[in-house]
C-alpha cells in the first residue's frame, strides 16, 4: 500500500470540498509530485484528521475532496509539557524536533542560572516541530513558546511538575498517572543548588534518568518518550 502523506494547517475539515494553497500545495504538486486521484491526509491541528482526494491541480493551489474520517490514535497517553533550557548551537533544534516526535504538548524554552545562549529562532523552532508533527503521524503540532525566565516557569502551573537532574531518584513510572506532566531539564552546566532548593519549595518531584551523565539534548528526548508513554 501505497504511503498516505499527511499535512496539518488550518483547514476547514467540515466542507465536503476544499482548496490546498501556500506552501502545502507546492510540496504536494511540485516536491511529492501527486497525481489526480492520489490521496493525502489532512490535519486541522485540533485533532480531527480526514482522507481527502485530489481533484483538481491548478497553478497556485490544488482542489481536494473530502472522503472519510480518520481515526487517528497515535496520540500519547499523557500530556507532557517541556521545559528546556536554552541550549547552545542546534542542540536545541534537536530537542525541537525530537521532542515533538517523542508526544510533547507544548515546547517552552527557559532562561535558568546557566544558561549561557539566550537567543532562538522561534520562526524556525516551530517550522521545525511542524514538519516533525507530519513526519511523525501526529495530528497536532506542539506549541513553541517564547523563552521565558525559570523563576516564571514554575510558577502557577497545573498537573505534576519534574525536574531532572543527577540528585534526584529514579523515575517510577507507577506513581505517574495520566494526566497533565511538567519536566523541566537544565542547561549544559546543570542546575544551581538554589534552583534545586526553589523547586523542591514548589512541589517539584526531582528525578533522575540514571547513572551516567546526559546531555542537556539527550535528557530532554528521553524524558519526553518516557513520560509521553507512560501507560
Amino acid at each position: 500500500m501505497a504511503k498516505i502523506h499527511r499535512f496539518i494547517g488550518n483547514f476547514d475539515l467540515t466542507k465536503k470540498e476544499l482548496k490546498i494553497t501556500g506552501e502545502t500545495a507546492k510540496q504536494i504538486a511540485l516536491v511529492l509530485k501527486l497525481k489526480i486521484g492520489e490521496k493525502i491526509e489532512l490535519c486541522d491541528n485540533q485533532g480531527i484528521s480526514v482522507l481527502v482526494e485530489i481533484s483538481k491541480i491548478n497553478k497556485n493551489d490544488i482542489d481536494v475532496l473530502i472522503k472519510e474520517k480518520m481515526d487517528n490514535k497515535k496520540i500519547p497517553d499523557n500530556n507532557v509539557i517541556l521545559f528546556c533550557a536554552v541550549l547552545k548551537k542546534e542542540n536545541f533544534e534537536l530537542v525541537v524536533q525530537k521532542a515533538t516526535e517523542c508526544g510533547a504538548s507544548k515546547i517552552i524554552p527557559i532562561i535558568s542560572a546557566r544558561t549561557v545562549k539566550t537567543g532562538l529562532n522561534i520562526e524556525r523552532l516551530r517550522k521545525i516541530a511542524h514538519e516533525a508533527s507530519e513526519q511523525s503521524d501526529r495530528n497536532t503540532v506542539p506549541e513553541i513558546s517564547e523563552p521565558i525566565k525559570f523563576i516564571d516557569a514554575i510558577k502557577n502551573l497545573e498537573g505534576k511538575k519534574f525536574l531532572f537532574d543527577s540528585s534526584g531518584s529514579p523515575l517510577n513510572s507507577s506513581a505517574i498517572k495520566i494526566e497533565k506532566i511538567n519536566i523541566f531539564i537544565g542547561p549544559e552546566g546543570g542546575w544551581t543548588p538554589e534552583e534545586i532548593t526553589l523547586v523542591r519549595e514548589n512541589n517539584f518531584h526531582i528525578a533522575s534518568l540514571g547513572h551516567l551523565t546526559l546531555r542537556g539534548e539527550t535528557a530532554a528526548i528521553i524524558a519526553t518518550y518516557l513520560i509521553s508513554n507512560l501507560r
